[in-house]
């Protein structure tokens, strides 16, 4: 039995950042029921990488919404919605991500659900707060990197603002609005009465950068200085932190003591003696031990290193690291049925409870599939 078994949902968020707080609980064992406009369903269901589509939906709506179910109700029609107030009734949680204002204007805020159902928990999700000047901004994950300097972090001093190739905001929001959701629980469970979760896009991605924050209010709000040198992994961390060039591909470098290296390598460093040189002359270390490490395999520099409890490691693309044992022996990937009877492989969840892991086979809904057979369970009138 899965914790969350018995627990219902109703998830009137689209896209992807409440999705995927619904989406980890439902891998929970929660019951998950989308409600989506009749015909379209949510916007989500369009939002495609590399214009990859299955069935009509894209491959990204699949990978967010799976072991979920699909409830059509047109919100502005009084009838549907008071088919989904009586839904609301029986839920135990309850999450959204409208604009401001939306919830107002169909009646179903906080206040107007908590008269509905005075023990449900409900979560909304924002862009940048419901209040202030950026309230009603869109809240996409691009623009939520650009605005909270999360930018400024990657790449050289040379490239200008670096945006992140996946869509952080939207996946730390979605693992925040599941955990205030978790805890919310326990707390209604405690008190009897409803709780109110509120993320933004903008606050998750500020709490995600909150060891270079607390260095940045600590330390005379200097910015951070990004290295000169390509491959430097850190704008606050000293060398030797970063990934190197080697004769055959690339070799990664944490957190170490610089003599160490030097004397595990080979490589004369003994200019570099007073630890606080590691940060300020970090391009002039940076390049030194980059232009050592072209001289050999990674490998070779790997086993060297490691022999010596050095942290390092080689640079893997996808292909490498998902053939390798040390992969296969987590067994993250599963199998999704799709409707026509095709396979789709995806990740599964990461937590185990009590040694199992936990898997989902069902495919994500199609929009409206289970209205029906929610009208006859719940006695929908």
């Amino acid at each position: 039995m899965k914790p969350l078994e018995g627990i219902l949902v109703l998830e009137f968020a689209q896209f992807m950042a409440g999705p995927t707080a619904g989406l980890k609980l439902a891998d929970l064992g929660a019951r998950v029921i989308k409600i989506e406009r009749p015909g379209k369903g949510e916007g989500g269901r369009q939002i495609a990488i590399k214009n990859l589509f299955i069935d009509g939906d894209s491959l990204v709506f699949h990978t967010i919404n799976r072991n979920k179910e699909s409830y059509a109700a047109d919100l502005k029609d009084p009838e549907d919605l008071n088919k989904v107030k009586q839904l609301i009734a029986k839920a135990d949680i309850m999450t959204h991500n409208f604009r401001p204002g939306v919830m107002e204007k169909i009646g179903l805020t906080y206040e107007d659900v908590c008269k509905i159902n005075p023990r449900i928990v409900y979560g909304v999700v924002t862009g940048y707060g419901s209040k202030g000047p950026w309230a009603n901004k869109p809240g996409q994950d691009l623009l939520i990197q650009a605005m909270s300097g999360l930018s400024w972090l990657s790449g050289t001093k040379s490239d200008g603002p670096v945006p992140f190739g996946l869509a952080v905001a939207d996946m730390a929001c979605g693992a925040h609005l599941a955990q205030g959701i978790l805890a919310a629980l326990l707390k209604r469970n405690k008190i009897g009465k409803s709780v109110l979760v509120e993320v933004s896009l903008l606050e998750s991605v500020l709490d995600l950068q909150f060891e270079l924050l607390t260095t940045f209010l600590n330390d005379g709000k200097q910015l951070p200085k990004r290295s000169v040198m390509r491959g430097s992994g850190h704008a606050y961390l000293s060398a030797p932190y970063g990934i190197y060039r080697t004769s055959d591909g690339y070799l990664t470098l944490a957190m170490g003591d610089l003599m160490k290296i030097g004397n595990s390598i080979d490589c004369d460093l003994s200019t570099y003696q007073d630890k606080i040189s590691w940060f300020e002359k970090r391009d002039e270390i940076i390049s030194k031990l980059g232009e050592h490490f072209r001289h050999n395999s990674t490998e070779y520099w790997r086993v060297r290193l490691e022999k010596d409890g050095i942290w390092c490691s080689s640079v893997l693309n996808y292909r490498q690291a998902l053939d390798h044992e040390a992969f296969r022996v987590l067994e993250m990937t599963q199998e999704v049925e799709l409707a026509d009877g095709k396979k789709l492989i995806t990740t599964r969840n990461p937590i185990r409870i009590n040694g199992e892991k936990l898997y989902a086979a069902k495919a994500a809904p199609k929009a409206g599939e289970d209205t029906d057979d929610i009208v006859i369970e719940f006695n929908i009138v």
